[in-house]
C-alpha cells in the first residue's frame, strides 16, 4: 500500500513521529530528513525529544526541520529521570497524534519507507495496538548479526518465560508505532526497559493479536561497546521479570573492566520504578 492510500485511511486521525535523541549530532538530521517529505500528508508532526545531549543534536535537529523539545520542556512540572523510557513517556505530553511512531536518532541513512511501513497495520486493522519493526542489523565483523542484547538476552528469556512472544523478531527495536489509547494506559519502564515493557504490556492487556510485525529491511546504527550493552541487558531483565511478577533483586550490575593497572570495578544502577500511565498524570494536559 503506497503513502497516498495510507493517508486516505487516516480518517481524521493525527500521526506523530517522535525521535528520542541523546548525543546524536551525526545522525539526527538524516533521520529528520527521511520523515520531512511526509509532513502535511501522512505525518502531522515531527518531534525530536532530547534526553540531555551535550553535543549539537538539538541545533542540528532544528536546522533539519523538526520541532525540538528537551525532556525538561516536556511535562516541566515533573522532575526528570534519566533514560530512554523517560523520553518515550514524556513524548506523549508534547505530541498530539492519535497514532505515534518512534524512530531512534542514531539511524544511519534510514529508509523513508520506515514510517509508512510501521503505520500500515495501525491504519488498516483496528485491532492492532502496537507495531514492532524488524530488520537486519549488520555489523562489520558479522554481516548478519547485530542486536546482541536481543539475540543473547531478550529473545532467550522471552522463549523461556513468555513463549507466546518467542516469534517477536526484534522485541527491543526502537522503531515501532502504537496507538495513543494503548500507550496512555500503561506504565512506562525506566531506561532501556521501555521497549520490552511496552511489548509485554500489550501482550498482557490486549493479547498477541494486537501486536503486528513489519519488515524494515536493513537498519544501520551506532554500535555500542559490550560493557554498555551489559548495563542495558540488566535493565531489560529487570523489566521483563517485573512484568511477569517475578521478584528482581534490584541490585545494579557490577563489571570489571581492564585498564592499565589491572581491573577496574564499576557498578551501575537498575531501576524498578516505572512512570505511571500518562492518562493518570495530573500535569498531563492532553485528553488521552
Amino acid at each position: 500500500m503506497d503513502v497516498r492510500e495510507l493517508t486516505d485511511r487516516k480518517w481524521g486521525r493525527r500521526v506523530s513521529v517522535v525521535v528520542p535523541a541523546l548525543d546524536d549530532e551525526d545522525t539526527v538530521a538524516g533521520v529528520v530528513a527521511s520523515v520531512r517529505p511526509l509532513l502535511g500528508g501522512l505525518v502531522d508532526e515531527l518531534i525530536v525529544l532530547d534526553a540531555g545531549s551535550t553535543d549539537r543534536t538539538i541545533a542540528r535537529a532544528r536546522a533539519a526541520g523538526a520541532a525540538v523539545y528537551t525532556r525538561e520542556e516536556a511535562l516541566p512540572e515533573v522532575a526528570v529521570r534519566p533514560g530512554k523510557g523517560e523520553v518515550l513517556w514524556r513524548s506523549m505530553a508534547v505530541c498530539t497524534g492519535d497514532l505515534i511512531v518512534f524512530l531512534d536518532a542514531d539511524l544511519v541513512e534510514p529508509d523513508p519507507q520506515f514510517v509508512p511501513t510501521l503505520l500500515a497495520p495501525l491504519l488498516t486493522d483496528s485491532g492492532i495496538a502496537l507495531v514492532k519493526g524488524y530488520y537486519r542489523r549488520p555489523m562489520i565483523e558479522d554481516a548478519d548479526g547485530g542486536g546482541r542484547v536481543t539475540q543473547l538476552v531478550a529473545r532467550p528469556l522471552l522463549t523461556a518465560l513468555a513463549p507466546a512472544l518467542s516469534e517477536i523478531i526484534q522485541p527491543l527495536g526502537g522503531e515501532c508505532a502504537a496507538t495513543r489509547g494503548f500507550l496512555g494506559q500503561i506504565s512506562i519502564a525506566s531506561g532501556y526497559g521501555a521497549e520490552i515493557g511496552i511489548l509485554m504490556d500489550c501482550w498482557q492487556r490486549r493479547g498477541l493479536a494486537a501486536i503486528a510485525q513489519v519488515d524494515l529491511g536493513i537498519r544501520l546504527h551506532r554500535s555500542r561497546p559490550t560493557h554498555e550493552l551489559a548495563v542495558m541487558s540488566r535493565q531489560v531483565v529487570a523489566t521483563l521479570l517485573d512484568r511477569l511478577g517475578i521478584r528482581d533483586s534490584g541490585v545494579g550490575l557490577v563489571q570489571f573492566l581492564p585498564d592499565e593497572s589491572g581491573w577496574r570495578r564499576t557498578s551501575s544502577e537498575v531501576s524498578l520504578a516505572d512512570r505511571p500511565p500518562m492518562r493518570n498524570v495530573t500535569e498531563y494536559r492532553h485528553i488521552a
